[in-house]
């Protein structure tokens, strides 16, 4: 019975953060006209200064230091940490140039790609199994996210990155002995200095001013809650449920997008679009019809 509560619990909490990421681009459409190196630094310090403040409202610290101290003595887990805060920053830089420079279907494609790249980390790495009706969701996945690849035409680097990058963020979150919070603080604690001498070598023509704050600068700040918000969700989440599963739950956010680029943004919906949605949901829906079956099963036995 606790098991499925768990699963249950991060099940929603990881559906949560993907909601968050698949709107997201209404925040970032809204600082437009900063460049995506200044915005990817603003990230990452307002993310660690977010993640400070969370730890005093919550309470947190004792843990944190507890846990911390933890991690300076076990260097493999130290050094996923580190691999992690490096990995999602790239994920975040070439999400943001990818957009800037208008190469959103690729930047779309790759969080198509995502799911799979988790999945087969999961099975890989972490030998995780998959049923028959798993797999035949998986076939029908990667037919639809190939036949999205081929109709695009160029082999799609932008999407692969992005694929590869928060994969193996996810793996490494979810392999890591920490709460959320402090993995989170410790990320972006790791690469917060590089971001400060960024921002202050910079020119402010198009970022943080320093100086006074603008509407701007205050959107700038909102980006660390913007980050820090669906990634404590999925870090809390990812620990209760399978890497599989994720990775098709990860369909909600790039599924979002191409909806809000279709009816808001008046993007062209192309027959590649079409054709992969239908078959990406259908996989979906096959996926989580067999956890079903498989929990009804357990609980008859």
């Amino acid at each position: 019975m606790e098991r499925n509560t768990n699963m249950n619990y991060g099940i929603l909490i990881t559906f949560i953060s993907y909601i968050i990421w698949g709107l997201l681009p209404l925040y970032w459409k809204l600082l437009g006209d900063v460049s995506p190196d200044q915005i990817l630094a603003a990230r990452i310090v307002w993310s660690f200064v977010f993640m400070l403040i969370a730890l005093t409202v919550s309470g947190g610290w004792k843990k944190f230091t507890t846990e911390a101290r933890m991690l300076l003595h076990d260097k493999r887990n130290l050094a996923k940490i580190v691999i992690a805060a490096f990995v999602i920053t790239l994920n975040w830089l070439t999400y943001i140039w990818a957009v800037n420079t208008e190469h959103v279907i690729q930047a779309s494609l790759g969080y198509y790609i995502n799911p799979l790249v988790s999945i087969l980390l999961g099975i890989v790495i972490l030998k995780e199994s998959l049923t028959r009706r798993q797999t035949a969701a998986v076939i029908l996945a990667v037919v639809g996210v190939l036949y999205m690849a081929f109709d695009f035409g160029k082999f799609p680097w932008i999407s692969l990155v992005l694929a590869f990058s928060f994969g193996i963020y996810g793996l490494l979150k979810k392999t890591v002995n920490l709460s959320a919070m402090t993995g989170l603080t410790i990320e972006t604690l790791v690469v917060t200095p590089i971001a400060l001498i960024y921002l202050w070598l910079a020119p402010t023509s198009s970022g943080f001013t320093f100086t006074e704050l603008t509407e701007r600068d205050l959107l700038l700040i909102g980006t660390g809650i913007a980050t820090a918000v669906p990634l404590l969700l999925f870090a809390t989440g990812a620990k209760h449920i399978p890497l599989a599963l994720i990775g098709f739950i990860q369909y909600v956010a790039p599924t979002l997008m191409l909806l809000l680029g279709v009816f808001l943004y008046h993007e062209p919906f192309t027959r590649a679009h079409a054709v992969a949605f239908a078959l990406i949901w259908a996989a979906l829906f096959l996926y989580m019809s067999s956890l079903m079956r498989g929990r009804k099963r357990r609980k008859q036995n």
